[in-house]
């Protein structure tokens, strides 16, 4: 709608998770070579850990995007409290064959997979999204699948990303194994006041647009509005983008970030804090 008015070749604020937009942070940069070292180092573990809508889902995109060819990646991420068979997951993610078999099967045939693939000089690599989800029983059985090993290198690196609520998880003592098997680990924040001008900024300009258009003021609000949770910054900037189109205005204005605002609270859809 508002595209051509702002000069822009698509939508900055979508909310899909497009590691094209990524705006590396501290924080995302942190995260992002923590991951890049533990699938280069093999470690065993890997547990990144955010608030929802911090741009973890994002980061795990633009790893997959960088990654060569001879990874062997399998991605799980519709995680639920219903999920079903951990290993069929598992075996789905890595286009194996799982229908019709047995638990004792699905192990071996896994198991088999891993040799091979290490054997051709493939590093395998698991990523299981919101993986709070799984509760004990659903991690416990990832634990297991991961045990095979060769000389000094695991066969099988699992990368677990997930709510706060997975680093509270992970720490139960039926789980002190898997908890003693996390080589990495790292808890992304949310942005900061500076960081929310530079994402805006950052976002506009991929987009193709002047990385001016809001003003310092409207970034203000908008930080303290979204509490700087990625998402919810988007979720701002595309909404006052819309209003500013409609009133033919090219920049968008803290009296622009107040009516989103206050139209978002009479819905009963305030997001963060509300500015003042």
């Amino acid at each position: 709608m508002y595209e051509a008015f702002y000069g822009l070749k698509e939508r900055p604020f979508a909310l899909l998770p497009d590691p094209s937009f990524l705006y590396m942070s501290r924080r995302h940069g942190t995260a992002l070579t923590l991951l890049q070292y533990s699938i280069q180092n093999r470690q065993g573990f890997t547990v990144v850990t955010g608030e929802v809508g911090c741009g973890k889902t994002t980061l795990i995109n633009r790893l997959l995007d960088e990654v060569g060819p001879e990874l062997r990646v399998g991605l799980i991420n519709f995680t639920h409290s219903s999920f079903g068979e951990m290993a069929e997951w598992i075996m789905m993610a890595f286009d194996l064959d799982y229908k019709g078999k047995s638990k004792v099967e699905l192990y071996d045939d896994f198991v088999q997979f891993l040799i091979r693939e290490y054997a051709a000089g493939h590093p395998v690599v698991l990523i299981v999204d919101e993986a709070q989800n799984l509760g004990v029983k659903g991690l416990e059985e990832i634990r297991m699948l991961s045990n095979v090993n060769a000389q000094k290198e695991y066969l099988l690196h699992l990368i677990l990303v997930g709510q706060p609520e997975l680093g509270e998880l992970l720490r139960k003592h039926e789980l002190r194994q898997l908890m003693q098997r996390v080589s990495v680990a790292y808890n992304l924040e949310p942005f900061s006041q500076g960081d929310v001008g530079a994402y805006i900024a950052h976002r506009m300009k991929v987009a193709g647009g002047d990385p001016e258009v809001f003003t310092p003021e409207a970034v203000r609000l908008i930080a303290a509005a979204s509490d700087g949770v990625p998402r919810l910054v988007n979720t701002l900037c595309d909404l006052c983008l819309v209003y500013g189109f409609s009133a033919d205005q090219k920049s968008v204005d803290a009296a622009t970030v107040r009516s989103v605002l206050r139209d978002r609270v009479r819905m009963g859809l305030s997001v963060g804090r509300q500015a003042q």
